[in-house]
């Protein structure tokens, strides 16, 4: 790129008066005669040469071709409009891919993001920001998987996005999770922020200069509301830093129904994690004794609060390595297993455990064991049927319709191998 003496100054607003500018930018303005302005405000940018100030060449482009182009040819300094923050999602990345950074000067205003949070007064520190203006939806779908605590989105009127949004959010069982606040024209004369019931269709008069805020709910579970069987992953209480349920709602059921769950008996749930297989059982069967055993830090916190959630109450928690269960602990003061989940841990350790365990099982018993490392498979399925086991093994391969720009896509969960043995 050659480097040219003349500057390109790049001016973000937020409000399209001109008393609004600070005193540097007026000035700048009153200097320069050369004026780029967007399509969609460039009326409005136009008038302030009515404002006693020397005449002015406003030039608006139809395409960002079209615009370089237009900046290559001039000879003088140019100002050129954008909103916000030219950098943070705008036209200042095809500036600098296009002119020496010599050339470039740089005004930023506020993003919208910010008009927003300010509005809505909700601290925006832990925001998580995404653009699906001119872009694909794969990054909303990302965040949305991530359920963080606020989520802007800067969407495109072109492409129905608001639309996109609310589909996400329903395919997600997030629409009871977020307020959706639909911030229009944001620092402009015509601002509107107004809350959105997503179960409702969406308003006609929707400005196309337009972003959503999505901020999650204070949690409000109410036991009376739940399925009997296929409880949503939403329900569940999750570790902050592991949003999402390892075992999904889909692959749960199967696990649910390969146990065959009894009336009476006592059902282990080992890497219970935060609960969910061993909790919905018990909801299922209420008068089942369910034992959860997981090592991580804060497990016991979680499946109480889960239990709570589901109105059932395990009969013991341990917080602590399956393997100072089985090897400090004396077994015998516990009641032997006639269900027997055995997830979240090693291959060593599952052999330790079906090893420990299996032989004081009955007849009838059944041991499922989720596996998403095929290795393992052969191993395990040959300890089983050594302990008199009748084995059978399932693949369980799901996928989620989820709305993107074109369409629809099918967004496949992680493969997950279901080995059962049955006494």
């Amino acid at each position: 790129m050659t480097e040219k003496k003349r500057k390109i100054h790049v001016v973000g607003i937020n409000s399209y008066k001109f008393e609004d500018l600070s005193f540097k930018l007026q000035n700048l303005f009153r200097e320069t005669v050369s004026i780029a302005v967007p399509n969609s405000y460039f009326e409005k940018i136009k008038s302030w040469s009515e404002n006693g100030l020397k005449k002015k060449l406003f030039f608006s482009s139809n395409s960002n071709k079209e615009l370089v182009n237009w900046l290559r040819s001039q000879k003088t300094d140019v100002i050129l409009i954008s909103r916000g923050d030219p950098l943070w999602f705008g036209i200042g990345r095809i500036l600098l891919e296009n002119f020496s950074k010599d050339e470039l000067s740089f005004y930023p205003s506020n993003t919208c993001i910010q008009l927003a949070f300010s509005k809505l007064k909700i601290p925006w520190q832990d925001t998580v920001y995404v653009s699906i203006h001119g872009r694909d939806s794969t990054k909303l779908i990302e965040a949305l998987k991530a359920r963080p605590s606020n989520l802007a989105i800067i969407t495109d009127s072109n492409n129905k996005s608001l639309e996109i949004i609310k589909k996400n959010l329903s395919e997600f069982d997030l629409i009871d999770i977020y307020d959706f606040w639909l911030c229009e024209e944001i620092g402009f004369e015509n601002e509107k922020i107004r809350k959105l019931n997503l179960k409702k269709s969406l308003p006609s008069d929707i400005s196309n200069l337009n972003i959503a805020v999505l901020s999650k709910k204070k949690e409000n579970h109410s036991n009376n509301t739940l399925p009997l069987f296929g409880i949503n992953d939403n329900v569940f209480k999750t570790f902050d830093d592991r949003p999402n349920l390892l075992t999904k709602r889909e692959v749960r059921i199967q696990i649910l129904a390969a146990l065959e769950l009894p009336r009476n008996g006592v059902i282990w749930d080992i890497g219970a994690g935060c609960g969910s297989i061993g909790l919905e059982a018990l909801k299922l069967r209420p008068n089942l004794d369910l034992f959860c055993i997981d090592k991580r830090i804060g497990s016991k916190e979680l499946i109480l609060e889960n239990s709570k959630r589901l109105d059932v109450k395990p009969k013991f928690i341990f917080e602590e390595d399956i393997n100072y269960t089985l090897n400090t602990r004396n077994l015998s003061s516990f009641e032997n297993p006639n269900r027997l989940i055995i997830g979240g841990c090693d291959k060593k350790t599952k052999l330790q455990i079906i090893n420990k365990l299996a032989q004081d099982m009955d007849i009838g018993d059944i041991i499922v064991i989720p596996i998403i490392n095929i290795q393992t498979i052969k191993e395990l399925k040959e300890e089983l049927e050594d302990k008199n086991f009748k084995t059978n093994l399932n693949l369980i391969q799901t996928y989620k319709s989820l709305s993107i720009t074109e369409g629809m896509r099918l967004d496949p969960n992680n493969p997950v191998f279901l080995l059962k043995g049955k006494k």
